[in-house]
């Protein structure tokens, strides 16, 4: 399987880290061994000290395709959930600065949560739902579907280009804004509307 990432794809989530308003999709990619081990703890990675949050929703490929029209994309998939692109900001900033890959400071050990999986069907609306992760007591992302620049069909119609989906295959289709930094023993809990995606502590 491969984890296919999607960023800038909230305006205000671009806004926030100054960056430019993309054209396309921006597009990268994390290995599966960036995937957080069910019922184990995000451990802080030596390597930053400025490790990031970033709630987003997630689409569970369940078909090869390739070249996927956008008004047949949701025939690729029947589950969505919910996860964390954990992101070394610190490390990004120096790679993004000498033009070089996100890679290590997106697609390291644990780096990508991926929550259970519910039916598409549970949400009334793909286009138009509610999401949000708490930080201990708070809540420190609230975003909606509606908000994304491409919709979930257009993503998945916009990386059939390059990619061949597989069975399995995971989309991050990207971050609202509120990002911010985790400290050890911070508890992160996620919410599609008002059911519980996901729960993990900081270490």
């Amino acid at each position: 399987m491969k984890l296919i990432c999607i960023g800038r794809n909230y305006t205000e989530h671009i806004k926030e880290l100054q960056n430019e308003k993309p054209t396309d999709p921006v597009v990268f990619l994390k290995p599966d061994t960036s995937i957080l081990l069910k019922k184990q703890p995000f451990f802080i990675p030596d390597f930053s000290d400025d490790v990031h949050y970033e709630v987003e929703v997630l689409v569970k490929i369940n078909r090869v395709g390739k070249h996927i029209d956008k008004k047949f994309a949701g025939k690729y998939y029947n589950e969505i959930g919910l996860g964390i692109d954990f992101t070394a900001r610190d490390l990004q900033s120096t790679l993004k600065a000498k033009g070089l890959p996100w890679e290590k400071a997106k697609a390291f050990d644990g780096a990508a949560v991926i929550g259970k999986w519910i039916d598409k069907k549970e949400v009334a609306n793909i286009d138009d739902f509610q999401f949000s992760l708490k930080k201990n007591e708070d809540i420190v992302q609230n975003g909606n579907t509606s908000h994304m620049l491409w919709k979930i069909d257009e993503l998945i119609e916009y990386v059939s280009k390059y990619f061949t989906l597989k069975i399995g295959d995971v989309i991050f289709t990207g971050t609202p804004a509120g990002v911010g930094k985790v400290f050890a023993n911070d508890k992160l809990t996620g919410f599609i509307e008002n059911q519980e995606m996901f729960s993990i502590t900081v270490k």
